[in-house]
């Protein structure tokens, strides 16, 4: 069993396949240098991998009722270190959950030749998404390009077979020895090229118990999500995103969980349940659109005459840029936001749409940035949501917003951040301020602002421009493009 981004033993699709079919079946994880080459020397996520993998060795020996059963745990590039372990163990076949990003893709059919080279088989099974990227289609047998009928024909395809869990308890006693010699313990982070982050000061449950925990305490609330979950400054949102990305939870349990309680007239449990589907929709457009990358692996705009577009580039373009990426636009709850991801890894999804409407609509920034950005620092990252996400967001994508719909910073934090807590709290320079002065600081009166050692242009930046006149230039922007017949 090749563990990926599935790292659980409950509910594992790929796993139980394995162990009902195969008498001996190993378990294995190779830390993907492919992978760890790209990412900072300091990276939540490898952290939050490693505290996993502890937990799922240990769960190894436990179901199994022996203490020699466990993780073998390989530093190299997968494509020729996969193969290579297969061989070692004297395997006749890999099981493996599949991933539908374009780089996983081309790895899985590397490893797939290299695999039968050796006489032994690849089998994949569809895990991270109920419905895998073909499987729900137009009346002409098309992905979807919009949610709404996407989430019709999902509900309608969606039963509780698919939703079944798949079990393993009863061939606990399928897992093999680790083998003489091999690596008995999962890496440390040194051994792995890494540094220690601020993961284990953060509120944030590790491993598979860490995301039910995480479950449980989310749905003694999931009724009100619906009114609770656009508001940054309260709890709301379930935070299991990083479990979904790498696996800890299984996207089955939590869509049984909330179809349940949709169909008992939940209406939080309901927005829950789209919300999960908005992230199947995603994988969809992914995997049924070979546009959105190019043969460099470049995104492209999914409106192909999108990529036209006349961003704004040059020194100044990247000087606010970083600004942004460092959260000092001078707009408080976009700079809160950016801070918060500094901080810990994760963004509120409102902020989220926020802060790229602001980069992109605001500053006038091609999206790619961002996204890029996104990518190197959110905890739960997951290529089809990020990508789908900006492109929402920048009105190049599909199902995307209006293009002359501009989020408005001020208006935004006024809304849902009405008294400043979520500000106060990541741009701290503006907690000691009255609450509506938070939102708009530049437009304090200056004894207020002198009363709590607030100096704009100083101890917080003068917004980097003027809302009114950005929304303006993007208009402009947009309208040239269409007039050329592009967007």
């Amino acid at each position: 069993m090749w563990f990926r981004r599935d790292l659980r033993l409950n509910d594992n699709h790929a796993l139980s396949q394995a162990l009902a079919r195969c008498e001996q079946v190993f378990c294995a994880f190779v830390f993907d240098q492919e992978i760890l080459g790209e990412l900072p020397r300091v990276d939540r996520r490898v952290e939050f991998i490693r505290a996993a993998l502890v937990e799922l060795d240990a769960h190894i020996r436990e179901i199994s009722g022996r203490p020699t059963p466990g993780l073998v745990c390989v530093l190299g590039v997968a494509r020729s270190a996969l193969p290579t372990l297969a061989e070692e163990l004297g395997v006749e076949a890999v099981f493996a959950n599949e991933d539908y990003e374009p780089k996983a893709l081309a790895r899985d059919a590397v490893v797939r030749a290299r695999l039968a080279d050796r006489g032994v088989g690849l089998y994949l099974y569809k895990d991270h998404v109920v419905c895998a990227p073909h499987e729900v289609l137009t009346g002409a047998g098309h992905p979807f390009s919009v949610y709404t009928p996407y989430r019709k024909a999902w509900l309608a395809r969606v039963d509780a077979q698919r939703l079944a869990e798949h079990p393993i308890d009863p061939y606990a006693s399928h897992f093999a020895d680790r083998p003489a010699g091999m690596a008995g313990n999962v890496p440390t982070l040194a051994e792995i090229g890494f540094l220690a982050s601020n993961l284990s000061g953060l509120d944030l449950p590790l491993g598979c118990s860490g995301g039910q925990r995480l479950l449980r305490e989310f749905l003694s609330r999931v009724d009100s999500y619906h009114e609770s979950r656009d508001f940054p400054g309260i709890r709301g949102p379930s935070y299991l995103g990083v479990h979904l990305r790498f696996g800890t939870v299984s996207i089955r349990q939590l869509l049984r969980e909330a179809q349940a309680r949709a169909q008992a007239g939940s209406p939080g449990a309901r927005a829950w349940r789209d919300e999960l589907i908005w992230r199947e929709f995603y994988v969809q457009v992914l995997g049924g659109f070979s546009r959105l990358f190019d043969a460099q692996g470049k995104a492209k705009c999914f409106k192909p005459g999108c990529d036209d577009i006349r961003w704004e580039t040059g020194p100044l373009a990247d000087a606010l840029f970083f600004a942004w990426c460092e959260g000092r636009t001078g707009y408080p709850l976009v700079d809160a936001g950016m801070r918060q991801l500094a901080q810990t890894g994760y963004m509120h999804n409102r902020l989220r749409m926020v802060v790229a409407s602001f980069l992109t609509k605001d500053l006038g920034i091609d999206w790619r940035r961002g996204e890029r950005f996104f990518a190197l620092h959110l905890n739960d990252f997951e290529q089809a949501s990020n990508n789908g996400g900006w492109q929402w967001a920048a009105s190049t994508g599909c199902d995307a917003q209006p293009w002359f719909r501009i989020f408005n910073p001020i208006t935004q934090s006024e809304r849902f951040d009405p008294q400043g807590r979520f500000i106060a709290r990541y741009v701290p320079e503006l907690a000691n301020l009255p609450a509506p002065a938070r939102h708009t600081p530049w437009m304090a009166d200056p004894h207020t602002l002198a009363a709590v050692g607030v100096e704009i242009g100083k101890s917080y930046p003068t917004p980097l421009v003027a809302h009114a006149a950005a929304r303006l230039r993007t208009l402009a922007r947009f309208e040239a493009a269409r007039d050329q017949g592009t967007a």
